[in-house]
């Protein structure tokens, strides 16, 4: 098989959208190839997933590599898909098997020696793989974050190593069980804020973008109250 196709998924504010990781191996020169609007970390995998193949001891491929990341106008950052990138050409290349590819979603940024680091979001991600009715496959230190959310199993790795091992049949991954929090801390909450909805909205998306936020001036008065200034 020279086509492999995988799932992980992107971060867009408080949500997970689909990424299809598609990689295909073709004859010609050897060289390596991201599309689909990837950012610079991402355009960096290249040499995080060739040394992570090479030092796993499995053959990376001298032929033309082309990874696909679907939807095409959808934004890519970060090293989340670096683990579904490196699966993709091993499955590609016949190295592990790609006929259960499509049980699971894949995240997780890969070292140089194949060891895989945690990501950002694990939680949003799993939300959305478990509504897709799919298994996630992440980094063991994402793993805990990611069982919070109750909606699918996850399946947490320290290696690509492991991972090529769960899809071969060897050693299989063991599911993580859902945590629920030892306490319940109370924080305040927005709701507890009387009116000033606009500035309650723009907090909300400031968190949601991570954008900084600067209030200046007293706030609106209530409906049916008198505002009066200081003084008077």
């Amino acid at each position: 098989m020279s086509l492999a196709v995988l799932r992980s998924r992107a971060l867009a504010g408080m949500q997970a959208p689909e990424v299809s990781v598609e990689v295909h191996l073709a004859g010609g020169l050897p060289s390596f190839t991201i599309v689909g609007l990837p950012e610079t970390e991402v355009k960096e995998a290249r040499d995080r997933v060739r040394a992570a193949i090479q030092n796993g001891q499995f053959d990376f491929p001298a032929r033309r590599i082309t990874v696909n990341l679907a939807p095409a106008d959808l934004p890519k950052e970060s090293g989340r898909f670096d683990l579904a990138i490196a699966l993709g050409i091993l499955a590609a290349s016949g190295q592990v098997p790609g006929d259960k590819l499509n049980d699971y979603e894949f995240a997780g940024e890969l070292s140089l020696s194949g060891a895989l680091r945690p990501v950002r979001g694990a939680l949003a991600m799993m939300i959305n793989a478990g509504r897709a009715g799919r298994a996630f496959i992440l980094p063991r230190e994402s793993a805990a974050e990611a069982a919070l959310a109750g909606t699918g199993e996850v399946l947490p790795a320290d290696s690509l190593l492991q991972v090529c091992a769960h899809l071969s049949g060897r050693d299989k991954l063991q599911p993580l069980a859902a945590s629920s929090p030892v306490h319940s801390p109370s924080y305040p909450d927005l709701s507890e804020v009387k009116g000033q909805a606009q500035a309650k909205r723009a907090l909300e998306v400031a968190a949601a973008g991570r954008h900084s936020l600067l209030m200046s001036g007293p706030p609106p008065p209530l409906p049916g109250r008198a505002w009066l200034a200081p003084g008077l």
